[in-house]
């Protein structure tokens, strides 16, 4: 599908093209009921840079820039997206699995039942472990930079420890497909698996955010820190 994103182009447009850009809308602070409004004039409703909006958006598309491009864009809002998208998985995405989930347990054997909600509470807590390292290291790193300040942290740091938080999702999957058995209503257990299928897919565009804009965007900061 040809990725084609313009300030001028209906909001509405760019995300009946992409309805996968619907989710990350919300982190910038953006809702619906935009009408006819141009990206550029939704943006400048928010507050939004239109450019890194754009640059977002076709990461999320899998159309990555150039660390040329990631110089010339300003990243002010690099920081404060991550963090609402953060608090987006935390509060919001994966409370909505649980209930899925409790409700599909309510119906399993006890033992089984367990397994499905301790594996989830496991993987809860490593996204949360995820991000708060992240909050806690690499983004105060971030503005030290950009204050022009040194500090000792370094991003490799962070690329060695980067690891991928969707892969337990896939796990969870299997477990569902496994154990649920054949007699348990359908809503809950295909609105679980879609759920997750979705939520997996949204992590991986997260986690290419992180490594091929958030990674370069401070490696740069750094060398010009040095």
């Amino acid at each position: 599908m040809e990725i084609s994103i313009e300030h001028d182009m209906k909001m509405s447009e760019l995300v009946t093209r992409h309805p996968m850009l619907v989710m990350m809308l919300s982190r910038f602070g953006i809702t619906l009921g935009f009408g006819d409004k141009s990206v550029d004039a939704v943006c400048a409703m928010h507050g939004v840079d239109t450019d890194f909006f754009m640059l977002i958006c076709r990461a999320y598309l899998g159309v990555f820039p150039s660390l040329e491009q990631i110089t010339a864009t300003n990243m002010d809002q690099l920081v404060p997206y991550l963090r609402q998208s953060h608090a987006y998985y935390l509060s919001k995405r994966l409370p909505h699995i649980e209930r899925h989930l409790h409700h599909i347990a309510e119906r399993l054997p006890a033992r089984v039942a367990k397994v499905f909600m301790s594996f989830f509470d496991g993987y809860r807590q490593e996204v949360s472990a995820h991000f708060d390292y992240e909050e806690a290291c690499v983004f105060p790193h971030i503005e030290t930079l950009r204050n022009r300040l040194k500090d000792s942290y370094r991003i490799d740091t962070y690329v060695a420890s980067h690891g991928n938080i969707d892969d337990k999702l896939d796990d969870l999957l299997q477990i569902i497909f496994k154990y649920l058995p054949c007699t348990s209503a359908d809503d809950d257990a295909l609105d679980v698996v879609y759920d997750i299928l979705s939520l997996s897919t949204d992590l991986k565009n997260h986690a290419s955010v992180e490594d091929r804009i958030l990674v370069p965007y401070v490696k740069q900061l750094e060398q010009t820190a040095l």
